[in-house]
């Protein structure tokens, strides 16, 4: 692992109590939840799951934790979109209002919780109909449209596993988690919106299928309005299944340890992981940390999380944790700069956001595009302030502060993955003295060291952020392969979850992340494997072999940079190589810049130094060389990349 990651380099000095004004409301103000955990971590669990999700039938053990495999609420029973929708409509909220969507082109539908359950009931029935049984996997491919919603929360009432594929996934992509899940139905669109035009699903989608022997359906929702074909006996619209749909569907109590969702993640090894999340866990969790982290009233709060459903983001803070609190929410389908650079101010205008929670990718963007575009806007409804993806430089957090949250809007500045099923790291709005850059402390219940390449426990400085207790959101492990979830993350410190992620700890006690110490690059706030990029690259006929890293990007947090050797006498440019990677795993991987290259920097066993390329790629000076095969390739790509810089 790369050393150079995890030093201790930036001092941040500056520190932003919660106000008297914002203290004054807030759910938690002092640190009697942290007091109450610290005491009894499971204990303090169980009053979570007790208080804030309505169970069927009550556990027996609140954890049973057999390393690194655990279970919750052991015993009890549950079901998650009967906990998202009918207890409110059975409390008298049937009328409150659960999502404001926005189309990118400007369409709205605002849909209470109600209307909401309605639907899910519907298309729960259509699903039955389909011949889909509890523990079944369903694939949805579709844009940020309500009935990606929809289909989630009817999968989890009738007791079958979804799995959500971004949308600008390619076909391959999709494919790939088809076949791996063996999913039996695909929920797909004509096509949606972005950048004021229609991107097509449909196609894409049929390409996945030709290849995957385990869909028996494909429904397809109409947005678009693109020209697709529809294939007799497997293909549905949307609408004409629902609109002869039995409107009534009872939400079945599942174990709490039943398959909710798998979610593909990047690894190092190519091959997407399935992260397997559960039903009773993975609800406490998301409903737990949505309420506290971002104070939410939901009497009075109107929320909004700009992430996608494709990812988790999307499930645990669009989908699950707000629709389990009861909150009202905005959903918007496209880009923040349609048809302006002002689109989201005018969103957080238009419907009175209180709470807002994106990604430090964005806000960089919103930097870049200037501060006349939220000056726009009237902002002062905002009142909590969020970031999530990746860590969030001291300069965003300042600007984000400054002319978003107008200096007096707390900012949550939150840390976890697509493993950890919700948020570990953050402060508590009213609670937390907050520093720019800073994810703060472990929230109550969660259970985080950094330690030295040895294990050990650091107390100040750089090493390897640890996870130390098992939690009620945590994956389950990885779909078809628990060695593979064994060695990835729980062998290089015993004892200990690790994902790979450096941090350090200041003199106040406070965790700042650094980013990934092994070779999966976040760009815009998504973890993409080196390996998965490489395997594109050298699947196109003229290359030979490819490396790729990550470097700092301004914008973007870490752009990918490809180094490509070619085949004897082949020929091919780099756009077209550029756009062969978005053909096979998606247009989010595809290389910012590729450098073409005789050789690629190798030790004498063979294994390509990636450490010395993110070096070339970010223009410092190499670090030890010894090892190196053949010292003269570095040389040579640093005096490419000079001269590309040149061009």
């Amino acid at each position: 692992m790369a050393d150079e990651t995890i030093e201790a380099l930036l001092l941040e000095q500056r520190k932003f109590p919660p106000s008297a004004a914002f203290k004054k409301n807030a759910l938690v103000v002092g640190t009697h939840l942290y007091d109450e955990a610290n005491a009894d971590y499971e204990a303090f669990w169980s009053r979570q799951a007790e208080e804030l999700v309505s169970w069927s039938t009550p556990w027996s053990q609140t954890c049973d934790w057999n390393l690194p495999f655990s279970k919750w609420f052991v015993g009890g029973t549950l079901n998650v979109a009967y906990n998202c929708l009918d207890r409110h409509v059975e409390a008298g909220r049937g009328n409150k209002v659960a999502i404001h969507w926005e189309g990118e082109p400007g369409d709205t539908r605002t849909i209470t919780y109600a209307e909401l359950l309605s639907e899910v009931e519907r298309f729960s029935n259509v699903l039955r109909g389909l011949g889909v049984v509890r523990g079944d996997r369903i694939n949805i491919y579709l844009p940020m449209i309500p009935e990606a919603v929809v289909a989630m929360l009817a999968c989890a009432r009738i007791g079958a596993a979804h799995s959500v594929v971004f949308g600008g996934f390619s076909s391959q992509a999709l494919a790939d988690r088809i076949n791996d899940a063996s999913a039996k139905v695909l929920i797909t669109a004509d096509g949606g919106w972005r950048r004021g035009d229609v991107f097509p699903l449909k196609p894409q989608a049929d390409e996945a299928v030709a290849s995957t022997p385990s869909i028996e359906h494909v429904v397809v929702v109409k947005r678009g309005n693109n020209d697709v074909s529809m294939k007799a006996g497997r293909d549905h619209w949307y609408h004409e299944l629902m609109a002869t749909a039995d409107p009534k569907c009872a939400a079945e109590p599942m174990d709490s340890e039943q398959l909710l969702f798998l979610l593909y993640t990047s690894g190092t090894t190519g091959k997407p992981k399935g992260i397997m999340h559960t039903t009773g866990g993975y609800l406490t969790h998301v409903t737990y940390t949505h309420k506290y982290v971002f104070d939410l009233h939901p009497e009075t709060d109107v929320y909004w999380c700009t992430a996608d459903v494709g990812w988790v983001t999307g499930h645990s803070y669009i989908v699950y944790g707000p629709l389990s609190n009861g909150a009202t929410q905005v959903i918007y389908e496209g880009v923040p700069n349609f048809p302006g650079n002002d689109r989201l101010w005018s969103i957080i205008a238009k419907y009175g956001v209180t709470i807002f929670y994106t990604a430090p990718t964005a806000i960089r963007t919103f930097m870049k595009w200037g501060t006349q575009e939220p000056a726009k806007h009237d902002l002062s409804s905002l009142r909590v302030i969020g970031s999530v993806g990746e860590p969030i430089n001291p300069e965003a957090w300042m600007w984000y502060h400054e002319h978003i949250g107008r200096g007096n809007c707390p900012i949550v500045d939150t840390w976890w993955q697509t493993e950890t099923g919700g948020i570990m790291i953050s402060p508590l709005p009213g609670a937390t003295t907050t520093k720019p850059g800073s994810a703060t402390f472990a929230l109550p219940g969660v259970g985080a060291e950094v330690v030295d390449e040895a294990g050990n426990t650091v107390t100040k400085g750089g090493g390897y952020l640890t996870l130390t207790n098992p939690w009620p959101g945590m994956l389950r492990g990885i779909w078809g392969d628990p060695e593979r979830y064994k060695e990835t993350y729980w062998s290089r410190f015993p004892g200990r979850y690790f994902a790979g992620d450096g941090a350090k700890l200041d003199d106040d006690g406070y965790l700042w992340l650094l980013g990934r110490v092994d070779d999966v690059m976040n760009v815009s706030g998504h973890r993409i494997s080196t390996t998965e990029v490489e395997s594109a690259l050298v699947s196109h006929p003229s290359v030979a072999e490819a490396a790729v890293v990550g470097a700092n990007d301004a914008t973007t947090g870490q752009a990918i940079i490809a180094y490509v050797t070619l085949r004897g006498g082949a020929e091919v440019n780099e756009t077209d190589l550029r756009n062969h990677v978005a053909k096979e795993i998606g247009a989010i991987a595809k290389p910012k810049t590729i450098y073409f290259t005789p050789d690629l920097p190798k030790t004498r066993s063979g294994k390509i130094m990636r450490r010395l390329l993110r070096d070339v790629a970010e223009g410092r000076n190499l670090g030890d060389t010894t090892t190196l095969a053949d010292a003269s390739v570095v040389t040579e790509l640093q005096n490419r990349a000079a001269q590309s810089s040149e061009d």
